[in-house]
Formats: structure tokens, C-alpha cells, sequence
């Protein structure tokens, strides 16, 4: 009897746990979650860095259109402190872009900050109360395990986020053998709009599409899928009669119609895109304290003798006048 109510038990744990895995998994197909879907991409897509040999930021390869992009920090900082590195991604607040079901919708807004080795965002007992005013509630993820140093962040609604505080941590040397004082290069990488490509190198319907050949456009198709996506079919009729199709979703507008002649490589919509990407390079300095004592000590040693020059020169002045009396 005993056994028979444990295998019960068991059995009951195990439906459980198959119907919580499977809504997991369903839930994620049936409601995408599309704030995870650029930083998502470029994590799986270059999963040890986001920066290309060339110094290119990996996200300029879906987000094609170039875009202003700001990061300010300290010139230098001390070890074990905690610092503001403030992200500014300006664009047009009264421009909408297209949404993935061609509707017209607001910007969203992101960024990936590479600090050096060592640094990373502060942990939450660090953080001052002042500056946890200014976060207001982002999230921030690393690039990957053991990639604190690299920071993601978004997508942002865009009218609340052009200006992003990312609350970093210096490292310290004397916890840290690997890490030494002296200067280091901080990389920003900030998107505000979908991109115009997929990973995959397909076209999203934030792109101007083109003829894939020339000839005479003899139909334009409105078209439907099972999910209710709306499709244009546009017909081209080369010189030998062939006919080619390029199929144009909803969200850019067409800009052609029956009837007309075009040249491969001819717009055959507008360029719906209003965002971009942008990248800014600085640098900064992880300075020694000790080396700020003998600095001040220095400067004060300096002054203290340029002073008493002045003052010995006024004395010799005073007594060459009084010689000259006698």
C-alpha cells in the first residue's frame, strides 16, 4: 500500500513537471518576447565578442544606417569605486518606424558597452541612493558567463531612454593581480530601431526593396498567410518572358505599379527606416592613488619653491637698494 501511494506521488510530481515544461516552451512560441531579441541575436551569433577585429561593433551589420552615439566618463578613477558612464542615443522622437507587422510604432532604443577587463556594473549594495534615482528600473545584462565587463542593455522604449546611466565598478589592483593602473579603451555600440536585416541575411520589412530583375511589372498582388501577414506579390516580366516575383511585406510602401518598365536593382518601395546604429570610442584612465599623493606632494614642493625664490629676490632687491642709499 505504501509503495503503491509513492509511485502515486512520483507520478503526479512528474505530469506536473512535463505540463510546466511544456508551457514554458509553448508560451515562447505563442507570445515572442521581443525585448530580447537584438541583444539575443548578437549573443548567439558572435558569442565571444561583440566587436569584430576591424573595431566594428556587430550590431552595424543588421542595423545599417549610421546614426549619432554618446558615452561620457571620468577621465580617470580610482580603484574599487563606483562611477556614472552615461550613454546618450539621440534621435527624433516625432518619427515612427515600421513594426514587424507593419503597423506604425515608436523606437525602441539599445546598447552594448565593452569596459575593460575588470570593470562591471556595480552590484546593488554599492550603488548610492542618488544614482539609483537615475537608473530607473533598466535592466543590465552581460554579453555572456564571464563577460561582466561586457554590458547590454534593451530594448528601451526610446522617448524615455535617450539618455542611459550605466553604474560601473572599477577593479582593484591589489585584490586583482591581473589588473594593472594606467590607461584602457571603452567601446559603445548604440541602436535606436529595428534593423533592416536578419542574422540570417534576410530582409525585415524595415528595408527598401528592390527589382531582382528588369523588365515590365504585369501584376501586383495583395497577398495573405496562415498568420495573417499581408504580402505583396510583385510580378516582373524580363525580355524573354520569364516571370519573376519579389514579395514585399507590409510596412514599406510601394512606390510602383502595373504597367511599369524597371531596371534590375530599381526601388520597388520606399526606405521605411528612420533608426540606425551608432559607435563611439574614449578612453579611461584607472589611476593609483598613491601616485595622486606624490602628484599633489609634487606640485606643493614646486609652488613652496617658486615662493621662496619670489621672496629671496624681493630680499636681495631690498638689500642692493639699501647699499646703494649708503
Amino acid at each position: 500500500m505504501r509503495l503503491n501511494a509513492v509511485f502515486r506521488v512520483m507520478a503526479k510530481s512528474l505530469l506536473v513537471a512535463i505540463v510546466a515544461v511544456a508551457i514554458f516552451f509553448t508560451s515562447d512560441i505563442a507570445f515572442p518576447q521581443t525585448a530580447a531579441a537584438y541583444p539575443f541575436w548578437a549573443q548567439q551569433t558572435y558569442p565571444e565578442t561583440p566587436r569584430e577585429p576591424t573595431g566594428r561593433i556587430v550590431c552595424a551589420n543588421c542595423h545599417l544606417a549610421a546614426k549619432p552615439a554618446e558615452v561620457e566618463v571620468p577621465q580617470s578613477v580610482l580603484p574599487d569605486t563606483v562611477f556614472e558612464a552615461v550613454v546618450k542615443i539621440p534621435y527624433d522622437t516625432s518619427v515612427q518606424q515600421v513594426g514587424a507587422d507593419g503597423s506604425k510604432v515608436g523606437l525602441n532604443v539599445g546598447a552594448v558597452l565593452m569596459l575593460p577587463d575588470g570593470f562591471k556594473i556595480a552590484p546593488e549594495e554599492r550603488i548610492p541612493e542618488e544614482l539609483k534615482e537615475k537608473l530607473d528600473g533598466v535592466y543590465f545584462q552581460p554579453y555572456g558567463e564571464g563577460k561582466d565587463n561586457i554590458v547590454l542593455v534593451g530594448p528601451l522604449p526610446g522617448e524615455q531612454y535617450q539618455e542611459i546611466v550605466f553604474p560601473v565598478l572599477s577593479p582593484d589592483p591589489k585584490t586583482d593581480k591581473s589588473i594593472h593602473f594606467g590607461k584602457y579603451s571603452v567601446h559603445l555600440g548604440a541602436n535606436r530601431g529595428r534593423g533592416q536585416v536578419y542574422p540570417t541575411g534576410e530582409k525585415s520589412n524595415n528595408n527598401q526593396y528592390t527589382a531582382p530583375a528588369a523588365g515590365t511589372i504585369t501584376k501586383i498582388t495583395k497577398q495573405e498567410d496562415e498568420d495573417g501577414n499581408i504580402k505583396f506579390a510583385v510580378d516582373i516580366q524580363n525580355e524573354s518572358g520569364e516571370t519573376v516575383t519579389e514579395l514585399v511585406p507590409a510596412g514599406p510602401e510601394l512606390i510602383v505599379s502595373e504597367g511599369q518598365t524597371v531596371k534590375a536593382g530599381d526601388a520597388l518601395t520606399n526606405n521605411p527606416n528612420v533608426g540606425g546604429f551608432g559607435q563611439k570610442d574614449t578612453e579611461i584612465v584607472l589611476q593609483d592613488a598613491s601616485r595622486i599623493g606624490w602628484l599633489v606632494a609634487f606640485i606643493s614642493l614646486t609652488m613652496l619653491a617658486q615662493i621662496m625664490l619670489v621672496l629671496k629676490k624681493k630680499q636681495v632687491e631690498k638689500v642692493q637698494a639699501a647699499e646703494m642709499n649708503f
